[in-house]
C-alpha cells in the first residue's frame, strides 16, 4: 500500500504548495486508494484511520459531523456501554471507546462486509480491546432485508442502506434488534442507519423503555423525523436538535410500561 511519506503530510499543509499538492493527488490517486493518517483536531484527535486522501479531508481535519463529535464526548463516561449503529469505518466506535476505558464497551453494528473490514482496521490499529464489531444491521425484527451497498462514490462516507421497499437488487444481509441483542445493556446510542432509524428504535423499544439510553440520532427523512420523534416521545424522551439533521433523546428518570 503507498502511503505518504512525513514530510510529503507536511507539505500539505503548506499555503499554495499544499492546495496544489491536494489537487495533484485528486488527479492521481485511484478511490480505492488508502493511507493511514491520525485525526489532527476536535475529540478524535490522534486517532488513527485508513482513509482515501481524496475525500477523507473532513475526518482527517476533525470536521466529520463535528457537533455529533462534542455531544458523544461531552456526554460519555468511562465505564459506559456505547452502542454505535451504522458504524461505518469507526469514527464515533474508537472515539467512545477511548472515553469509555477499558472498564466500558463499545458495539459497532454494520452490515457491509467491506467496510466491516476497514472497521476491523481502524479498531485494531488503534489498540482498542473494548470494541465488539457486530456485522449486522438494525432492523425492527429479526430478519433478512435487503441492502444497497455505498458504491466508489463514497469511499470514505458509507451511504449503504436498507432497501426500505424490498423487491429491489440488494444483497441480502443479516438483521438483528436491539431488544434481541445478546450484549451488555447501552447507556449511549449513536444511530446513522441511512433511512432505517425508525425501524432500529422500534425494535429497542423494550430497551428504550427500560434501560433508558440516551441517544444520538441522524433523520434521513422527514417522514422519518417525525415517525421517530413521535415514537421517542412516547417512550419518555425530551428531544433537542444538534444541527441540522442530528436529534439529542434524553430520557425521564423514570421507567415507561
Amino acid at each position: 500500500m503507498l502511503r505518504l511519506s512525513v514530510p510529503l503530510q507536511r507539505l500539505r499543509r503548506v499555503p499554495v504548495l499544499g492546495d496544489l499538492l491536494h489537487l495533484v493527488s485528486h488527479r492521481i490517486l485511484p478511490a480505492s486508494h488508502r493511507e493511514w493518517v491520525q485525526i489532527r483536531t476536535g475529540p478524535g484527535r490522534g486517532l488513527w484511520l485508513e482513509l482515501n486522501p481524496r475525500t477523507g479531508g473532513d475526518y482527517l481535519r476533525g470536521r466529520a459531523e463535528s457537533r455529533v463529535q462534542e455531544a458523544l464526548a461531552a456526554r460519555l463516561r468511562p465505564g459506559m456501554v456505547f452502542y454505535d449503529l451504522g458504524a461505518n469505518i469507526g469514527l464515533f466506535s474508537l472515539l467512545a471507546a477511548r472515553i469509555v476505558g477499558p472498564t466500558g464497551r463499545v458495539y459497532s453494528f454494520e452490515p457491509d462486509t467491506e467496510v466491516v473490514a476497514r472497521l476491523r482496521r481502524n479498531v485494531e490499529r488503534n489498540g482498542f480491546s473494548n470494541v465488539t464489531v457486530v456485522e449486522s444491521g438494525v432492523w425492527s425484527s429479526n430478519e433478512d432485508v435487503r441492502f444497497i451497498p455505498s458504491d466508489s462514490s463514497s469511499p470514505d462516507r458509507g451511504l449503504g442502506r436498507i432497501e426500505i421497499a424490498g423487491g429491489g437488487s440488494g444483497r441480502l444481509i443479516r438483521c438483528v434488534t436491539l431488544d434481541d441483542f445478546q450484549g451488555d445493556a447501552p447507556d449511549a446510542i449513536k444511530c446513522d442507519v441511512e433511512g432505517a432509524e425508525f425501524a432500529a428504535l422500534k425494535g429497542a423499544e423494550i430497551l428504550l423503555r427500560w434501560h433508558r439510553p440516551w441517544i444520538i440520532c441522524e433523520m434521513h427523512s422527514a417522514e422519518n423525523d417525525r415517525a421517530s420523534r413521535g415514537f421517542l416521545s412516547r417512550c419518555g424522551y425530551s428531544l433537542e436538535s444538534i444541527d441540522d439533521s442530528h436529534i439529542l433523546a434524553v430520557p425521564s428518570a423514570t421507567r415507561i410500561g
